[in-house]
């Protein structure tokens, strides 16, 4: 990684620091009870591989604090207590491998009693660990509980509502039950994760029991390892909640009666909207260790790696993979900035190579641009070996001769993101106020962005004068003195000269007389022995003393 990418790294890992000072620890109850626990072992165990190697792998700041993991088999376990996760793959690991060798049969009594038992104990060695332990990563004193479970979502949330009603769950922030379905498809449901909702019966029967919202959730994925994983990342996710994250801010509705206005200009106020964000993917500056996941594009020089046998920098190879349809591709898995491909003009090649390459490349971008295809490359790892890790890009036809090259997301960097359309239409009066704002603005049919200025030349320009201003006041001027007197002798070696008589030989023109041209003599050449002059004297004074000698000839 170079210096500078080092330091667009570290600028960007501190930047996100603050956005994870609330991130919760986690809990995570496994219900493997049998018949259920044979089916789906194997899917939990090997999502939970893959979501520990890359929790614990995350460089920046801390998302998952603290994690500790129990079962429910014949009896309750912990198989993990509450640990670090960055730094500890191979307890980790341990525990999955403790997961796959629980029971796969028999049968098991009072499975709500141990449910809340492991609630209960989870909470209360999550307080005894608190209360002897000082991270300073650690900024949050609550917990958030996870039930994994095949049984049915809304038994296990009733049973577990009921059953804690009179515990105290102080230190609680939220319990989550995810029930995995052993259907591989639910109709009406996202494949990967999707919040159930109960039937109308359910609803009636227990309205006043059941409490879905900020503390107690439910949730239903597909007994899939992508399904479970991504369930899992949303452990990821910034979990501050404390105030918005952005505030939109739009021209004031002049058409809607009632709007508010500024006390202090009486103008209307412009129309806020307050929002939060929510990240896309994991940036690959998270992963120091692997320089071939997703090559960055800032410039030519981070996407074309110094080979290894010499500085040079190495031609990239990009593998085309599929065809894929333009209005298939989704702007939010495109991520990182734009290159521009062109045929090639390296005068190494051969002149019929070069114009046979140009019209190839030329009849690709018509056929993607008339087709509106994207292509699909993979680039090669520079290891060389299988084991390598790849990067992924789309490839854009242009209205000219050229493609834009553009990084695209891969399943391991990928954050889930539930976006449910919506299927009701606002209100009126917010509509009304919407339209009239967005009417105020300005509308351009063609974007140009030669019209947007970033006030970048003014800022360099302030920080090149403050930079000025800060050095020393004889920094300058000491450094003109150098440049004046860099003709003149040092004055050790000038003493050391005036020791030793030396004769230096000097030509001099005689000046043109103000006679008539046809007794105009010629310049002659003297030659005159000199003295040593010593350093007090200047170049005016050598020309004086030349100009004298000159007169008296």
């Amino acid at each position: 990684m170079s210096v500078r990418n080092r330091s667009c790294s570290s600028s960007i890992l501190q930047a996100c620091s603050s956005s994870f000072r609330r991130q919760p620890s986690r809990v995570l109850i496994v219900d493997a009870s049998p018949p259920w626990w044979s089916e789906i072992c194997s899917v939990l165990c090997q999502a939970l591989e893959n979501f520990f190697f890359l929790a614990s792998s995350l460089a920046g700041p801390v998302r998952l604090p603290l994690l500790s993991i129990s079962a429910i088999s014949a009896q309750l376990e912990c198989l993990l207590p509450f640990v670090q996760v960055k730094g500890n793959l191979t307890r980790l690991l341990c525990c999955v491998e403790e997961l796959r060798s629980l029971p796969q049969e028999g049968c098991i009594q009072q499975r709500g009693a141990l449910l809340k038992q492991a609630v209960l104990d989870s909470l209360q060695q999550f307080k005894q660990y608190m209360c002897h332990t000082a991270l300073g990563d650690i900024n949050s004193n609550c917990v958030e509980v996870t039930v994994l479970t095949c049984q049915s979502g809304h038994m296990v949330l009733r049973q577990l509502e009921k059953d804690l009603k009179s515990s105290d769950l102080m230190s609680l922030r939220r319990l989550v039950v995810i029930h995995i379905s052993l259907q591989q498809n639910l109709s009406d449901q996202s494949p990967v994760c999707s919040l159930e909702t109960p039937s109308s019966d359910d609803h009636n029967d227990h309205e006043e029991s059941l409490m879905l919202g900020t503390e107690m959730d439910l949730q239903q994925v597909e007994g899939t390892v992508l399904a479970v994983e991504n369930a899992l990342k949303m452990w990821l996710h910034e979990q501050g909640g404390d105030r918005e994250h952005l505030h939109l801010l739009l021209p004031p509705s002049l058409k809607v009666q009632g709007s508010a206005t500024n006390p202090a200009n009486n103008k209307p106020s412009p129309v806020c909207l307050k929002c939060d964000m929510q990240e896309r993917l994991l940036s690959p500056v998270l992963f120091p260790s692997t320089a071939d996941l997703g090559v960055k594009t800032e410039s030519m020089q981070d996407f074309r790696a110094p080979n290894k046998t010499n500085q040079n920098l190495s031609t990239k190879r990009l593998q085309v993979v599929k065809v894929l349809h333009a209005d298939g591709v989704c702007q939010s898995v495109l991520y990182g900035l734009p290159l521009v491909i062109r045929p090639t003009s390296c005068w190494q090649l051969d002149w019929d190579e070069i114009e046979s390459n140009h019209q190839m490349f030329h009849a690709l971008c018509r056929t993607l641009e008339t087709r509106d295809w994207f292509l699909l490359v993979r680039s090669e790892s520079s290891s060389g070996s299988g084991s390598g890790v790849f990067s992924y890009y789309i490839l854009q036809s242009t209205d000219s001769l050229s493609l834009l090259l553009k990084p695209v997301l891969t399943r391991e960097l990928m954050l889930p993101c539930t976006l449910l359309p919506s299927t009701e239409e606002p209100p009126l009066h917010a509509l009304a106020t919407m339209e009239s704002s967005l009417e105020q603005l300005e509308r351009d049919p063609v974007f140009n962005p030669l019209c947007l200025d970033t006030n970048l030349y003014l800022h360099l320009r302030m920080r090149g004068m403050l930079t000025r201003s800060s050095q020393p006041a004889g920094a300058h001027s000491q450094g003109r003195g150098h440049r004046r007197d860099a003709s003149r002798p040092p004055e050790g070696s000038t003493q050391r000269q005036a020791r030793q008589p030396q004769s230096h030989v000097r030509a001099t023109v005689v000046p043109l007389s103000s006679t008539p041209p046809n007794k105009i003599p010629r310049p002659s050449l003297t030659l005159s022995h000199s003295r040593p002059r010593s350093s007090a004297q200047s170049f005016q004074d050598y020309e004086e003393e030349d100009l004298l000698m000159v007169q008296r000839k």
